[in-house]
Parts: C-alpha cells; structure tokens; sequence
C-alpha cells in the first residue's frame, strides 16, 4: 500500500525543480523531510490538510514551508493539500460558511435569494478615481459580510481537521506496524 502511495507523490527531483519550491534551494535536500516514517507522513497530512482547508490560493508553497520547517514529510503535505479541489471546493466552504454562521451567532444565508447582491456604484462605469474607489468600498463590504462567517468556519475547520486527521492517521501507522510485527512473528514460529 505505502509503495503504491510513493509512487503517486512527486520525486523529490521534481519538487526541488518546482519553480515556486526551487527558492528553498538545499533546505529541501533534508532526509526526514522524504522518509516515511509514522511521525512525518502524519504530519505532513495534518499540515496539508490544514492548510487546503484554510487558504484558497498558495497552499503548497505554505504547507511545504512549514512541512521544512517542523521536518515533516514534504511529498505527503503538498500531495495532501489537494483535498479542495472543483469538486470539494463549495460544499467545504458551504460548511465552513454555515459553521462560521453558527458560531458568530449569525443566521447562516440557506437560500441564493438571502444572500445581498453585491451593489456597485453607477459612477464606477465612468472610469474616474471616485467610482473605482466606491466599487472597492462595496466589494470589500460585501465580502465582510460574506467572509467573516467564512473565515471563522475556515479556521476552525482547518484545525480541527488537521488535528483529527494527525491523530487518525498516527493511530493507523501504529496499528499497521503493530500488524506487521505480529505477522512476522508467527511467520518464524511456524518456520
């Protein structure tokens, strides 16, 4: 299982010629940050999944600084990072939206209808400096009302999911090293 799982991650060839990882030069070049050892690949979950969950936008370049920084393993925290994606992206940040709600003690928009359309000013179709200042004031409103419960769902989903799945995924490579050992003490009994 792990090998199929080694061959689907990026070589670390291809991840120290990554023009957006190729500015961390030898940090990169570290063992742990490649050994799959239960410590690491945990790790490097809980980072990845932390931070695809938290940002939209640059997720591997900060899941693999971290990942260097707390010498987890590199290739599962960006592999890992992809848990948004175009077909997980709205329903986690629905939740995430509704969550955020919840905990604001804001009533969560549950129809398109709630949501207030986004009000540009009419001066901002004539190009001065005045209109497009007005439409930065109104989508910057609009995404305060939008994006608080947004963000607060996101951080909270974020860290809850990097922690279980840190804890999850620990507990499973114990028990399969745990199994493996057993097995191969019964295989030199019988032998």
């Amino acid at each position: 299982m792990i090998d199929r799982f080694k061959r689907l991650l990026p070589t670390p060839e291809s991840v120290r010629q990554n023009r957006w990882l190729r500015w961390m030069g030898p940090v990169i070049h570290h063992p742990r940050l490649w050994h799959f050892s239960r410590k690491g690949i945990s790790a490097g979950l809980a980072i990845g999944i932390f931070f695809g969950l938290l940002i939209p936008i640059a997720q591997i370049p900060f899941s693999a600084a971290l990942a260097v920084i707390l010498r987890a393993n590199l290739p599962v925290a960006m592999a890992s990072t992809l848990v948004t994606n175009p077909v997980t992206f709205g329903p986690v940040y629905y939740g995430a939206y509704h969550l955020g709600s919840w905990v604001l003690g804001k009533p969560g928009a549950s129809a398109p209808d709630e949501v207030p359309p986004l009000q540009v000013p009419e001066t901002a179709a004539e190009g001065s400096t005045r209109g497009f200042t007005d439409s930065v004031l109104a989508v910057f409103e609009y995404a305060t009302t939008v994006g608080k419960p947004l963000v607060v769902g996101l951080a909270i989903l974020a860290v809850l999911c990097g922690l279980a799945v840190y804890w999850i995924s620990s507990a499973v490579l114990a028990w399969r090293v745990r199994r493996q050992r057993q097995q191969r003490v019964r295989s030199r009994l019988l032998a």
